[in-house]
């Protein structure tokens, strides 16, 4: 076997590998409408906390969302304003009805904590007698039956986590692009059906919409306990699954309210975040940046530039790439056309996750509403 045909093989077992033996991620089969629960016949009570940083574009919509729960237990909400400038507390407060929502100021952030920790831990100090915490982002917005659903998942498969994947916006020309992509590369880092495995290592939530058991959230040490992790809720969710079954899915009950209007947008996104999965580890980034050529690229290369062997093995690739992407792009209503573009979207969030490294060089790693919040290793 020559130098080119063993340059074909490396996709091709890569490609085997990731669609027979990683979970199934591609299928995008973990779903909460997939079964519903049994409701239980004794409704525990529940605590959202919003942590809120200048989010006055979009407070409204995602309060009220909570305020319109059609919850039949005892149900509170606690948004912690982290010292927004822009009168994101002003404009929460004036939603208040029936005593159900506080809104609190946070206090300086302490050496040490992320903006978004430390203000849900102040949440969490506030809620008083509650079985539950349902941390949430302040740019979600979900539909009036999600609390009662989650509540009948975790009580009926006694999870100590239970997550949703929030649906992003895919409405601008970048998110449709970039988004179905995003979560189809969460998926293959994280498979579901692994996360939702009791017996399975693996480890993850999504930072959106997470209802955590207070008993052994408590247990496990509480929100102390990973205080400067950049990727709070996967971070969140190994702290859980420490403690017991946890689950996580997607969903159409939750949505993300918070556009992106461009690719840079997307960037940032991504880039916040991206070094610190690799534990800001240039190794690390090295060998991600490799293999994303070897996965992505490769396979294209050789079915544009091979011949014979070399390029029936591209093209089959490509091919079994393309088929595994269909799913997440059902899910988000998108046109199959968009198979094809996978190859050159792996690559750029290539040149994401290089950017998110050179950022962190320069110390603005994980820049979070102007602040950077990377802590180095």
């Amino acid at each position: 076997m020559n130098g080119l045909a063993w340059l074909a093989f490396v996709p091709a077992a890569i490609w085997l590998y990731l669609l027979a033996a990683r979970g199934m991620f591609w299928a995008a089969r973990e779903r909460d409408d997939r079964r519903i629960m049994p409701e239980p016949g004794c409704w525990p009570a529940v605590t959202a906390i919003v942590p809120a940083r200048n989010e006055a574009d979009v407070i409204e919509r995602s309060i009220g969302s909570l305020l319109a729960q059609d919850y039949p237990g005892s149900f509170e909400i606690v948004l912690v304003d982290d010292q927004s400038e822009d009168g994101s507390g002003e404009l929460a407060r004036a939603l208040e009805h029936g005593g159900k929502l506080t809104v609190i100021r946070a206090a300086t952030r302490p050496a040490g904590w992320t903006g978004k920790l430390w203000a849900i831990s102040q949440g969490v100090t506030h809620a008083r007698g509650t079985d539950y915490f349902w941390f949430t982002d302040a740019d979600i917005a979900h539909t009036p039956d999600n609390l009662r659903h989650l509540v009948s998942r975790a009580e009926h498969g006694n999870l100590v986590l239970t997550s949703l994947m929030a649906r992003l916006s895919c409405a601008s020309s970048a998110e449709k692009s970039f988004v179905p992509a995003f979560v189809y590369f969460f998926q293959m880092l994280y498979p579901f059906a692994w996360v939702n495995d009791p017996k399975k290592r693996t480890s993850a939530a999504a930072g959106g919409c997470m209802l955590v058991r207070r008993e052994a959230f408590e247990r496990g040490g509480g929100i102390s306990t990973i205080r400067s992790a950049l990727i709070d809720d996967c971070a969140l969710g190994e702290l859980m699954k420490r403690q017991g079954p946890i689950w996580l899915g997607l969903t159409n009950r939750s949505v993300s309210i918070r556009p992106y209007a461009d690719m840079n947008d997307i960037r940032r996104m991504v880039a916040r975040s991206a070094y610190a999965q690799l534990n800001y580890s240039p190794v690390l980034l090295a060998g991600t940046l490799a293999g994303l050529l070897a996965v992505f690229a490769a396979p294209v290369l050789l079915a544009i530039c091979g011949t014979g062997f070399v390029r029936v093995a591209g093209f089959a690739v490509w091919l079994a790439m393309a088929l595994s992407y269909l799913p997440i792009l059902r899910f988000y209503r998108r046109s199959p056309v968009w198979t094809l573009a996978l190859p050159a979207i792996g690559v750029l969030y290539g040149t994401f996750t290089l950017d998110s490294a050179m950022q962190h060089w320069r110390g603005r790693g994980g820049m979070w509403k102007g602040r950077a919040q990377a802590m180095a290793r």
